[in-house]
């Protein structure tokens, strides 16, 4: 073989070899996109990817927050990277970051002791600069700059890599920067509905289970006995102070046992459990939650009754198969259930006196056994036919 013809193969192999590594970067990259290790490894990998492919001694990737530049990843070892890290740059032509900030086009400093313009802490250190910026619809949100320590000018191929580079930061910047927000609502959403609902609007099969579904359910309800003639007698402070009381200690526990809130409305809870999320024990679930709710919601009424207030929990659990969804209008939208179980729960309610805990014939069959409870009279409950065998939960076995 001739020596031209050695030289050719070792060029093309060059090549390859050249190209192979391109591939390989990009590929880390998209696997830092696709991967949930998070936006910094992704930028860590597009640094290290402009360093390496255009040659370069080091790199770095900064983001604009609000009118400076802030370093975020960095690859290779220069000595001015401390100084780099607690001195943002800020956006003029004194640096190849600032300048490519300011023009949002790349930026060339064949040498930076031959440049007019630049002036910057740690140029000794530094010869051939290239700055591209990250662009997100014709937004600038940052620069990535690759550095020289010695003189040895970029080239248009450089520039192009490091280009494709801070493309795929100005994806990943995008995806960080939606699925911040879409946290935000959710966070924003479960302060306004149950953590469970919050989460079905925001969620791929959400669609489908708002429009309505047929679900097995325990309802658990709850409202305050002597609420009326103190909502009558209270100062409007000190009604929606001890509200808030009350709310704050359903709350805590309806979280803490699984359930669902669907309303309150004044001193009336309705919680439900096994929708939109399927648990374990639904029915035990509810009881541990009334019996719970029984014991903080007593200690409660001992201030309230230091203050002239008489309030005791009256609590009603029952099981059965409801309808679920979307109910409302356009505008404003609640996600909840309809059914003769709800209202056989609010009506257990209703008749439990301070301090009882009353479940339905159905309910005491799933919990028989897992709990102590005993028979109640036979009750006539408002909008059912026939009086219903009651029991009374006493405590779990």
């Amino acid at each position: 073989m001739s020596t031209a013809q050695e030289n050719l193969n070792a060029d093309l192999q060059a090549e390859v070899d050249k190209l192979r590594e391109q591939l390989e970067a990009i590929g880390r990259v998209l696997r830092a996109l696709a991967g949930s290790a998070g936006l910094q490894s992704v930028l860590d990998e597009v640094a290290e990817a402009c360093t390496r492919l255009c040659n370069a001694d080091a790199g770095a990737l900064w983001l604009l927050q609000g009118d400076e530049l802030h370093y975020l990843a960095y690859y290779g070892d220069a000595p001015n990277r401390p100084y780099d890290r607690d001195h943002p740059h800020a956006l003029d032509r004194k640096t190849a970051a600032g300048r490519t900030a300011v023009t949002r086009q790349p930026t060339h400093i064949p040498d930076v002791r031959l440049d007019p313009e630049y002036e910057y802490p740690g140029v000794a250190h530094y010869r051939s600069m290239l700055g591209v910026p990250i662009l997100m619809d014709e937004e600038l949100i940052g620069v990535v700059v690759v550095v020289r320590f010695t003189v040895a000018p970029f080239t248009e191929e450089d520039m192009s890599l490091a280009q494709t580079f801070s493309d795929q930061a100005a994806i990943a910047i995008a995806n960080a920067r939606l699925l911040e927000t879409v946290e935000r609502q959710r966070a924003e959403l479960s302060r306004f509905l149950s953590p469970q609902v919050a989460e079905l609007v925001s969620s791929s099969e959400g669609k489908q289970l708002l429009a309505g579904h047929r679900a097995y359910l325990t309802i658990a309800y709850f409202d305050l006995r002597g609420f009326t003639a103190f909502a009558e007698a209270a100062e409007p402070e000190e009604l929606i102070d001890i509200v808030r009381e009350y709310h704050t200690v359903a709350g805590e526990l309806v979280n803490h046992y699984d359930g669902t809130l669907e309303h309150f409305a004044g001193d009336g809870l309705m919680v439900f459990f096994n929708d939109p999320v399927p648990i374990d024990e639904p029915e035990l679930q509810a009881a541990r939650l009334a019996l719970a709710m029984r014991e903080r919601i007593g200690e409660c009424a001992e201030g309230w009754r230091k203050r002239g207030y008489e309030l005791g929990l009256g609590s009603g659990i029952a099981v059965g198969y409801a309808t679920l969804g979307r109910i409302g209008f356009e505008g404003r939208y609640d996600y909840g259930a309809l059914g003769t179980v709800t209202n056989i729960a609010a009506r257990l309610s209703d008749e439990a006196a301070a301090g009882q805990i009353l479940l339905s014939q159905r309910a005491y069959a799933a919990l028989e056994g897992r709990v102590h409870a005993k028979p109640v009279a036979a009750l006539q409950l408002k909008g059912l036919a026939r009086p219903m065998e009651v029991y009374e939960l006493v405590g779990l076995s």
